[in-house]
């Protein structure tokens, strides 16, 4: 809210008799003159004045009504504190549960992973021996295919001798 220029000088001036005003742009603090004396009574008892200033501090007599908004405070307070510990509490079974099915289903994942690498590793072995039991059998194929050969360019020449 903007105060007048007027109703601004006023306050401030009325502020200058009563402690230290700075103004820095729009920023305007204030720092009061005795400012632990007037603190000091602004916690004394109203009808002790003399006493409070004499520097004799005298506890003030406690409001019952304020003790018990106090407790009334307190007991919605713990209540509120209850009902969020509760809510945490739930809330941190829903994460164990779900962080252990996670850990559960890698788990699971893991071990198959481990069993197909198993498979896949003696299929290869498997693969690999028929492999060399077939070019064990195979090896007499170079020496069948070179008579084949001689065959062949044999009955060429027998045909050359024929026509």
């Amino acid at each position: 809210r903007q105060l007048p220029e007027g109703r601004r000088a006023t306050l401030a001036s009325a502020l200058e008799l009563e402690g230290t005003v700075l103004r820095e742009g729009r920023l305007t603090q204030f720092v009061a003159n005795n400012l632990e004396r007037r603190i000091r009574l602004s916690g004394a008892p109203r009808s002790e004045p003399a006493a409070a200033a004499g520097g004799g501090g005298s506890i003030p007599a406690i409001d019952p009504g304020a003790l018990q908004d106090v407790v009334a405070l307190a007991g919605q307070v713990a209540a509120q504190v209850d009902e969020l510990l509760r809510n945490v509490h739930c809330g941190l079974q829903a994460l164990t549960a779900l962080s252990v099915g996670c850990i559960q289903t890698y788990r699971d994942g893991v071990e198959s992973l481990g069993e197909a690498a198993d498979l896949s590793i003696r299929a290869m072995y498997a693969l690999v021996a028929r492999c060399e039991e077939l070019d064990r059998a195979m090896q007499p194929v170079p020496a069948l295919a070179k008579r084949i050969r001689d065959m062949k360019g044999t009955l060429e020449r027998l045909e050359g001798l024929c026509k």
